[in-house]
């Protein structure tokens, strides 16, 4: 048989057994889920600024507070369910930063707390905890050395 005959078959066969995906449907239910968390958040910022907060300590205080649910709901197995409902839309906020630190750690807790959780909790996001925090220190450097140039020019 011929390769082409081989892959378009192949190809034919794939789009007959593959599910159409309601994308609408999908983009929809990202934006509304997404629009909602950020509504809580901002929400949770009135409340402070109320409280007499400024906005950094405001901003800071919702982060805290979204991060805490999302690793909580993620905990009760609720925030999973959310993600697949949703997509995108509860993974592009802060929350999904929180998931994706507590669903490997879940799925470890048979092996103890320190080695099962302890050890798994940053295998998804260790390694963009290890390159932001490497960036930041290469780029300090490098603006303090400009910075300092600049100050002797003077």
């Amino acid at each position: 048989m011929n390769p082409i005959e081989t892959k378009q078959t192949y190809q034919d066969y794939v789009e007959k057994k593959s599910p159409n995906s309601p994308i609408l449907k999908n983009c929809f239910n990202a934006f509304w889920v997404g629009g909602l968390i950020c509504s809580i958040g901002q929400i949770i910022m009135n409340i402070c600024k109320e409280r007499g907060f400024d906005q950094n300590m405001s901003g800071t205080i919702v982060s805290i507070i979204l991060i805490g649910i999302a690793a909580f709901l993620t905990g009760l197995n609720l925030f999973n369910k959310i993600g697949k409902f949703a997509g995108a839309g509860s993974l592009i906020p802060i929350t999904g930063f929180a998931n994706s630190i507590v669903s490997p750690a879940m799925e470890y807790k048979s092996e103890g707390y320190v080695m099962g959780v302890g050890g798994k909790m940053f295998t998804v996001a260790g390694p963009v905890l290890v390159f932001g925090i490497s960036a930041s220190i290469i780029v300090g450097i490098i603006y303090m050395i400009f910075n300092t140039q600049t100050m002797t020019l003077v």
